[in-house]
């Protein structure tokens, strides 16, 4: 296993909710990591870690690579993959996302 790939799967199983994202929560790189951070605001999430792929080209392809998902942004909870914007909007909507992650203990 390369060092990325390490990098990665100590990320997400380390901590409760994870987002590789373009940017960061506070300063969002593009339009659907804004829209995850927002959605997982919107749960109440207290306990996100998140990951600026632009900061490591390796991590970008990386991340990719590890979930066998094309897209960023990418969210993971409890070590598994969950989805990405789209995803993560049609389970806000349907309360899923919400009841996932208080389950995580990523809102208390």
């Amino acid at each position: 296993m390369s060092d990325v790939q390490q990098f990665i799967r100590d990320t997400v199983t380390q901590h409760p909710v994870v987002l590789f994202m373009k940017g960061t929560a506070q300063f969002p790189q593009c339009g659907f990591s804004g829209k995850a951070i927002q959605l997982l605001k919107s749960c109440g999430v207290k306990k996100l870690v998140t990951v600026n792929v632009l900061d490591d080209d390796e991590v970008r392809q990386g991340i990719k690579e590890f979930s066998n998902w094309p897209t960023v942004p990418q969210l993971y909870v409890r070590g598994e993959f969950v989805g990405g914007s789209d995803i993560m909007g049609q389970m806000h909507e349907s309360g899923e996302l919400k009841t996932l992650l208080d389950d995580a203990g990523a809102t208390a």
